[in-house]
Order: C-alpha cells, then structure tokens, then sequence
C-alpha cells in the first residue's frame, strides 16, 4: 500500500521540524511539506494533494481555521486534523465546523498522534470522547435546563433508530459500543451510520457529532 501523505502546518518551525521527522520514521507515513502560515498550507494542500494536514490553529496571515474552510472546500478528499495547544479553545469547535476531522493536543504522545492520522486518513473521524465532548458542550447552545425539547430541526428525513444511532454517536461511542447498546450487529450499525451521513450531508463522524448538537438532538451536559 502506498504511504499515508502528511502536510505539516505550523507556525513554529522547532514544532514543525520535529512533527515531519517523526511521520517521516514512522513506518506506512511520509510529509510532504511544511506550512507556516495558514496561506502556505492551502497553496501546498493544492500542490500536493496530501491525505491528511495537522493544522495548527492560530498562524499568520490566515489562521488554521479558514485554511481548513478552504481546504475541505476544494479538497474534499483531503482530511484535516487540527493541532491545538489548549482542550477547550473555542477556535478548535470553529475548525472542526469548517471541515476538520478530529483534533489533538500537542502534548500527545507520539504513537497516539500517529495512529491518529492513520484514523483520519482511514476515512475515521478522531473524537476523543473525554476532550471533545467537553468542547462542544462549551460552545454549542442549547434550550435552557428548564425549556421544552422542541422536535430537531433539520431531521425531517432521519427515522427514529437514525435518530437514536446519531445521539449516542454525539455522546462518543464507537461502533462497537453502539452495536452493544443498541443490540444491533456492527454491520447494521455501520448502515445507520452510512445512512446519516447522507442524509445530513456529513462528511465524517466529526459533522455528525456536531449536527446532533446543532440540531437540539442532544443538548450539552
């Protein structure tokens, strides 16, 4: 199999050095560039089609966010996954609204950020349930505690299984867990899930979690 291509965007070049050596001596993984600004990292995403950008957030010119919009706009094979030094970073929420697939501490060990761009490039949105479930609850409003739960806007077309499917995916669980849950075999679960993408227009399980939220599916804890 051919190896996973990794662009490396971020602004401080000592960060940046050191991510593009350890994805260049991990087995199955090569960079093929490094961006320090946002502008850099669009125009190289462009030039070299990579399967997968770690983006850093805040840079120069054009920050990680808008190059993400960009990217995922005119690259929609391309996944990107967002490099942040805060777990709770309003700027974070933003990026993965814009198109992100996942996103990762810069404090994370190296074999956890490896095998997250192999989760990413494999198609697999990256959602750490404990970080990022603590994100969107910060910064996606819901009803009031004590207001009534209105019918989702925007589910017309999900059937209530669907319904049930994309809160527990919100809620974090995987697949498996969800087959477990819902006494349902893996092979269905993955057909509800494939059927939500489409209906919701959803490129990965990241824009999912994020439609349940925005929907008023699932209010935040």
């Amino acid at each position: 199999m051919a190896d996973i291509r990794v662009l490396v965007a971020d602004d401080q070049a000592l960060l940046r050095g050191s991510f593009r050596v350890l994805i260049d001596t991990a087995p199955g993984l090569t960079a093929v560039g490094e961006a320090g600004t946002g502008a850099e990292a669009v125009e190289l995403a462009g030039r070299e089609h990579p399967d997968v950008v770690l983006m850093d957030v805040r840079m120069p010119e054009m920050d990680g966010i808008e190059a993400t919009r960009r990217i995922s706009e005119s690259l929609p094979d391309v996944r990107v996954l967002i490099l942040t030094t805060f777990d709770l970073d309003a700027y974070v929420y933003s990026a993965l609204r814009a198109g992100a697939s996942g996103f990762l501490l810069k404090d994370t060990p190296p074999a956890d950020l490896l095998s997250a761009v192999r989760v990413v490039a494999a198609g697999d949105s990256l959602l750490a349930p404990s970080v990022t479930r603590r994100l969107i609850a910060e910064f996606v409003r819901g009803p009031g505690p004590g207001a009534a739960q209105p019918a989702p806007a925007g589910l017309d077309g999900v059937t209530e299984r669907e319904r049930e499917v994309l809160t527990l995916v919100a809620r974090g669980l995987s697949n498996a867990e969800l087959a477990a849950h819902l006494h349902l075999s893996p092979a269905t679960v993955k057909t509800h899930i494939g059927h939500l993408l489409a209906k919701l227009q959803a490129r990965d399980r990241a824009q999912l979690v994020i439609a349940a939220y925005e929907t008023g599916l699932v209010r935040p804890r």
